[in-house]
């Protein structure tokens, strides 16, 4: 259903002034007249740009051990650009000078209401809902350019969200959600939110005493064991390959990798 007639997107504005519960009005008076989307409509990220896009690295112990580290001792934190945001099954247009070109599966954290330095016991009341996410990284500007994670995975296209966005009510445990990708139908990763070493409400309270979290601000809070770079040898996505990922509850997404036109 096109909802784009109540006129505002899901933002940091529509987080902040309860937005929810005047979208559900405004359904209650409009549901028969709103229009139907056709199934080949392009379908955008499941929230307006949000002011950060934040990362957890290493926050599986098997991903951990693939990539030959010590499980951290904190959460491991890094950003994502916000113009890295893209819609589920937009294509993946390699960016120029690519040559690692990795997936990564995972859970995302949308923010609902401002969070500071908030204690663990209270931080999922400051949690929204929760996306299907791949956290696309270029393992050589990540490992090979100065140590930056950040320039590794903020390229445009690296961090495709959704389809849709679950409501916390929707998602009876945020610690029991499978996760699944596979390259041209062959499976690269298969785990579960319950084998991260840092849940999801350590997590956020841990990103608050660094930052301010707004509204629609995300957390994307990484990945299984499964990645290009721990398989021997290394495999990095090629022109053409295939990627399609899933959550429990959270939808499926699918990208294609094209090359720079």
């Amino acid at each position: 259903m096109d909802c784009s007639g109540f006129g505002l997107d899901w933002g940091e504005r529509f987080f902040e002034s309860d937005g929810l519960p005047r979208l559900l009005a405004w359904l209650d008076q409009h549901r028969e007249r709103a229009p139907r989307i056709a199934p080949n409509e392009r379908t955008g990220p499941p929230i307006a740009r949000p002011t950060k896009i934040l990362g957890i690295g290493l926050n599986y112990s098997d991903h951990a051990a693939e990539m030959g580290v010590e499980i951290p001792k904190e959460p491991v934190l890094f950003q994502k650009s916000s113009s890295s945001l893209c819609g589920p099954n937009d294509d993946l247009v390699v960016p120029r000078g690519a040559t690692k070109l990795d997936w990564e599966v995972e859970l995302a954290v949308v923010i609902g209401r401002t969070a500071r330095d908030v204690a663990v016991e209270h931080a999922l009341a400051h949690v929204f809902g929760y996306a299907l996410a791949c956290d696309y990284s270029e393992r050589a500007w990540q490992k090979e350019r100065g140590g930056q994670f950040t320039k590794g995975k903020s390229f445009d296209g690296a961090f495709p969200l959704g389809p849709y966005l679950a409501t916390c009510d929707e998602i009876a445990n945020v610690q029991s959600i499978g996760l699944r990708l596979t390259v041209n139908g062959d499976p690269r990763q298969d785990g579960s939110t319950q084998d991260m070493v840092f849940g999801v409400a350590l997590v956020v309270s841990y990103v608050s005493q660094f930052m301010t979290l707004l509204p629609g601000d995300v957390i994307t809070t990484g990945t299984p064991a499964g990645v290009g770079l721990g398989r021997k040898p290394p495999q990095f996505l090629a022109i053409g390959d295939v990627v399609e990922l899933e959550a429990q509850g959270l939808g499926a997404q699918r990208q294609r990798i094209v090359a720079r036109r």
